[in-house]
């Protein structure tokens, strides 16, 4: 009976460092890479900069931001895909994350299998700038010069399958409109080319191009949204001007490689939204055009799966191939 008792008393203590060895296995971890699928000043950037700086603030996690901007995101997205999947590695993507997998049906990963979602960071609108040297001061301007021009106007993307470049091909078929794309390989120099006059068009965020609509190098004629916007009441929609299908918004969020515990997960999540509910934060994203996200990891999903069922027929129309 002594022996027994005895063996309780050492198994008890045994047994819960057991327990709290395991819960502590699935803590986050303390440092985190936030890879993000584009280039500097970029939303994707913007959002994932406000987190970093947020956890250091907090002391919840020592945070680096790692851009890896490339090959429409899929080089961030491949390296994040093949990553320990221990809440360490995270990819901070957009909407392209998901265009990318209706143009090219040969990735290097699986879109869907290979990442599990961790929150929505943010949505923004997208708009249609010129430079401000375009004889097009108006959305109706632009729209006919389009139709007439007898060779046609080019526009820019950030690349092949962006949302920028299937936003345009939607415009173009909706408009029935002869302009032909020109891709970069990433959005500062698309736009940078846009407002020095070498390219005649793109489709933009708000956040992205508002510095140069401020200093007077861009010309916004419309935004894609459903409505107009608060910070930019004067600008149209292009429903309003008979384009109502030319609706495209997008979103941010971050993913995690698959096979990361559902634990960590939530973990994560939490501590995201945390973040995205702060009212200066909400404030300091809206002044950029960004709306905060956050909610559950299926919300990011849902965003990600309503993507993944609109784009393969633009494509399919557009016939857009894969670099």
């Amino acid at each position: 009976m002594k022996l027994m008792s005895l063996m309780v008393r050492w198994a008890l203590p045994v047994c819960t460092a057991m327990l709290v060895a395991a819960v502590s296995a699935q803590a986050a971890p303390a440092n985190l890479s936030l890879i993000v699928s584009a280039s500097p000043g970029t939303g994707l950037d913007i959002l994932a900069r406000t987190l970093s700086q947020q956890f250091g603030l907090k002391g919840t996690y020592t945070t680096v931001v790692d851009n890896k901007a490339g090959a429409s995101g899929n080089i961030a997205a491949d390296l994040v895909a093949r990553a320990k999947p221990d809440g360490a590695t995270l990819l901070v993507v957009g909407t392209t994350f998901a265009t990318n997998a209706a143009v090219n049906p040969n990735l290097p990963f699986d879109t869907v299998k290979d990442f599990v979602p961790v929150a929505l960071l943010g949505t923004g609108t997208l708009c249609l700038v010129v430079p401000s040297s375009s004889p097009a001061s108006s959305l109706p301007e632009f729209l006919q010069m389009a139709k007439t021009s007898a060779k046609g106007i080019d526009y820019a993307s950030p690349g092949n399958g962006t949302p920028q470049h299937l936003a345009m091909e939607l415009l173009k078929f909706e408009a029935n409109l002869n302009l032909f794309h020109v891709p970069f390989k990433g959005t500062a120099g698309a736009v940078n080319d846009v407002a020095a006059g070498h390219v005649a068009a793109m489709i933009a965020p708000v956040h992205t191009v508002m510095p140069l609509v401020k200093a007077g190098k861009l010309r916004m004629l419309a935004v894609l949204s459903a409505d107009r916007i608060a910070q930019l009441p004067q600008i149209p929609t292009f429903k309003e001007h008979g384009l109502p299908k030319v609706q495209v918004d997008i979103w941010y969020g971050l993913m995690a490689p698959k096979g990361t515990p559902a634990q960590l997960i939530q973990t994560l999540n939490q501590e995201v939204n945390q973040v995205l509910k702060a009212p200066e934060i909400i404030a300091n994203l809206a002044k950029q055009g960004i709306d905060a996200g956050g909610g559950s990891p299926q919300v990011m999903g849902d965003a990600l799966a309503v993507e993944l069922k609109r784009w393969p027929p633009v494509v399919k129309a557009a016939q857009i191939k894969a670099d």
